[in-house]
């Protein structure tokens, strides 16, 4: 094996990742070494190479690291006490890091553990590469017939979708009705955890009419263009007085405006798109009667091997668009520019 790899890497903070050389690890006690079958690509990825150092450096980030944390592969290397694997499985490695230990972890809700706020492709070595190192087994999932290929979007794209989903499932009664705000990306893939788990109503709403064609291939009821005060009163038309769960994959000052009027009383407003908006103005009148708002970063280990099982049963759509790793910035550019219906993965040379 060659002692280095390509790898699209942020060098220096404020500036543009590079693909350049790195070094191939070797798994420690525990560790293991992923040979990445496809890394899928996030939004996030591209403020994190903008960031200033003062901003990520407090969070234990350090440059130089390789981007990338959707990632399926097949297990290489196990070092010493890894159990539980063999080299050449099939895994789809867990999105965000944690302890195993902690009071979040031990309540099954290691989203929030300390330590996830670094991880592979945020702060330490991901998936933008042929090979990555894991932790722990604790951090992989066996797949059961599931390309690795697609299944490294569902670990972050599919899970965090499906974590905003459960979150809500208690605010939508039988025959009740969900709205997701913005149909590609995580939106697209929380129309369908919406078709699968309840019997709600699915509105769409985006100001693409190529992803509200797309969200009606996926199973969408009802798709409205754009976001302003005419869906607002669509939307109280179609439902009769606002959706009993609103999905927000955007996060900017509009549709957080018109999610929270278009949210019924005692309905669910989830905000998960991280879009930098804001709310004007007081909160008492804006926020849905009886109801709840809520916001969050990452998926759950258990949201993963859920959403897993739901694609290794045929029940969850899974679209992407394969790079290779030497046109991986050709790929962001095609994310950032809205020009792509599925996940963007980037496969190694």
């Amino acid at each position: 094996m060659s002692e280095t790899m390509k790898a699209y890497r942020i060098v220096e903070w404020e500036h543009p990742p590079e693909l350049t050389e790195a070094s191939i690890p070797t798994p420690g006690p525990g560790e293991v070494l992923v040979e990445v079958a496809g890394n899928g690509l996030c939004h996030s990825d591209v403020g994190m190479a903008l960031a200033p150092a003062a901003f990520m450096e407090p969070l234990g980030w350090r440059v130089p690291f390789t981007l990338g944390h959707e990632v399926g592969g097949h297990v290489a290397e196990l070092g010493p006490g890894a159990l539980g694997f063999e080299v050449g499985d099939a895994v789809a490695v867990i999105s965000p890091h944690s302890c195993g230990h902690c009071i979040w972890c031990a309540r099954g809700e290691d989203n929030n553990c300390d330590e996830s706020i670094v991880g592979r492709g945020y702060g330490i070595d991901g998936g933008l590469a042929r090979y990555v190192l894991v932790a722990s087994t604790r951090e992989l999932v066996k797949l059961n017939g599931l390309d690795p290929v697609i299944a490294g979007p569902l670990t972050d794209a599919g899970a965090t979708s499906y974590h905003a989903v459960k979150r809500a499932l208690r605010r939508i009664p039988p025959g009740g009705s969900a709205i997701v705000i913005g149909a590609g990306g995580l939106g697209a893939y929380a129309i369908q955890h919406l078709l699968a788990l309840t019997s709600a109503r699915v509105v769409a709403i985006d100001v693409s009419i190529d992803r509200l064609s797309y969200a009606t291939e996926l199973g969408a009821h009802d798709t409205l263009e754009g976001v302003n005060d005419d869906t607002t009163t669509e939307v109280h038309r179609l439902l009769g007085g606002g959706a009993n769960a609103v999905f927000d994959f955007v996060g900017i000052d509009s549709t957080i405006t018109h999610g929270l009027q278009c949210t019924s009383k005692a309905g669910a407003y989830a905000l998960v798109g991280a879009g930098n908006g804001s709310l004007r103005g007081t909160l008492f009148d804006k926020l849905p009667r009886d109801g709840e708002v809520f916001s969050f970063q990452a998926p759950t280990i258990a949201d993963t091997l859920e959403v897993i099982a739901l694609a290794e049963s045929g029940r969850l759509r899974v679209d992407v668009d394969v790079f290779p790793l030497d046109r991986v910035a050709e790929a962001y550019e095609k994310m950032e520019n809205g020009e792509l219906r599925g996940r963007a993965v980037v496969i190694p040379d």
